[in-house]
This record gives structure tokens, C-alpha cells and sequence, in this order.
């Protein structure tokens, strides 16, 4: 069990972040593109989320098995590196919204077909919801795990994927519902039905998961000859 060392290279590290990346961008922009109705209420509140919420809870698994793992120095790396390629992917997208459409793409789609379900991706006030929610989350996320991992000695697994995702859950979908009310894109009597479906369903996913996580977190630890423990660790998520 390792605390501190030389820099050493890791056999999935990078996969693992290629895809955590890819589900990073491509939630994002089911977020925009669609909000999707479950049909029935809870306790009043209409169950309705949008779209990313479906896919996006999988981006805390990985955090939760970059951290176990590898420890909060190499996920904060890759929280970083999600965060560049949101932020590339939102420059992409705005960039395609003002360029001229072709005539006969004009005629059966058009940039207000564009605008309208993909224009959230590059509005301000959007990006900056997805931005704000996505680095709060994950570094609470990562940051809670760690901390638990010392706390229980690295027993009980279960307790710190659940307990960190329950903790930067919260911040995430706060901070990204709240951001995105203010600049519109979602409508404030929306506000607590998109904060309360949001959050159980990704905190319910991330239970669901709990045996794939075990699966993942053992094999890696096996594969990896790694399970990082960060007693000495700079938890600045700004130190590089």
C-alpha cells in the first residue's frame, strides 16, 4: 500500500480517463438537448431531469475508482483534464452556432433547430452551470473518499463509493440547477423537481453499481500492483 513515491506509469490510468472524458462531454449534451419526463410525482414533485442525468452519475463511478485506486494526486489530474475538454467542447459548439448553415440544411433543420437543442451547450450560461457543478462535485467527491479510505483503513468500500457520491451529489446538482436557473435555462418553478430527481437518481445509480465498483477497484488494485493511501497528500485541487 502505497503513500508516497516516484512518479511510476500505470497499465489502465489513461483509458480510464479517455473514458471518463467521453462520458463527461457526451452527458453534457443530452443535458441541453433533451428533459426527460418520467411521468409520475414524488411527494409532489414531478419526476423529470434532464437528459445527461441518465449517464452522468457513471463519471463518479470512475472518480470513486481513480481515487481508491490511484489516489486523489493522479484523479485530480484527471478532473482537471474533464474539465479542459468540457470547456473545449462549449468553444467547439459556439463556434458551429455562428457559422453560416448550408441553403438546404437551412430548409429542413436550421440554426434555430440548432440553437434550440444544442445552443444551451454553448450559451454562458449553461457552460458555466456544467463547469461550476462538474469541478465542485468531483473534487468533493474525490476529496470525501480519500478521507473516508484513511478514516476506515480501507474497509468497507461500500461506505466511502456511497458516502462521497451522496456529498458531491449534492454540490453538483445544486450547484449546476441553481447556475442554470439563474441564466434561464432551465425555468425556476423547475428548480426542485430537476435538484431532487436529479440527485436521487444518481445517487441510486451509484448504489446499483456498488458490485461493478468492487469488481473494478479490485481488479485494478490487483492489475496496478496500487492502492494508494493519502496521508501525505496536497489537497489543494489547484496544486499541480
Amino acid at each position: 500500500m502505497r503513500q508516497m513515491g516516484m512518479e511510476r506509469r500505470y497499465r489502465y490510468l489513461d483509458l480510464i480517463m479517455a473514458i471518463f472524458v467521453t462520458v463527461l462531454v457526451v452527458s453534457n449534451i443530452a443535458s441541453s438537448a433533451k428533459i426527460v419526463d418520467w411521468g409520475f410525482s414524488l411527494f409532489g414533485v414531478r419526476m423529470a431531469f434532464d437528459a445527461g442525468t441518465l449517464l452522468f452519475p457513471v463519471s463518479y463511478i470512475f472518480g470513486d475508482i481513480l481515487t481508491e485506486v490511484y489516489g486523489y494526486k493522479n484523479s485530480r489530474r484527471v478532473i482537471w483534464a474533464g474539465f479542459a475538454c468540457l470547456a473545449l467542447s462549449a468553444l467547439i459548439f459556439w463556434i458551429v452556432s455562428i457559422l453560416p448553415g448550408e441553403s438546404q440544411w437551412q430548409q429542413y433543420a436550421g440554426n434555430a433547430a440548432y440553437l434550440a437543442i444544442l445552443g444551451g451547450m454553448s450559451s454562458g450560461g449553461i457552460v458555466l452551470a456544467s463547469l461550476a457543478g462538474y469541478w465542485s462535485g468531483e473534487f468533493t467527491n474525490s476529496f470525501v473518499l480519500a478521507k473516508m479510505k484513511i478514516m476506515t483503513r480501507g474497509r468497507w468500500l461500500w461506505t466511502r463509493t456511497i458516502g462521497s457520491t451522496i456529498v458531491g451529489e449534492m454540490v453538483d446538482t445544486v450547484v449546476f440547477i441553481g447556475i442554470a436557473s439563474l441564466f434561464h435555462v432551465f425555468p425556476w418553478t423547475l428548480f426542485l423537481t430537476l435538484v431532487l430527481t436529479n440527485y436521487l437518481f444518481k445517487v441510486g445509480v451509484e448504489a446499483l453499481m456498488t458490485p461493478v465498483t468492487y469488481a473494478a477497484v479490485s481488479r485494478l488494485k490487483k492489475t496496478e500492483n496500487e492502492d494508494y493511501y493519502d496521508r501525505d497528500t496536497n489537497f489543494n485541487p489547484f496544486h499541480m
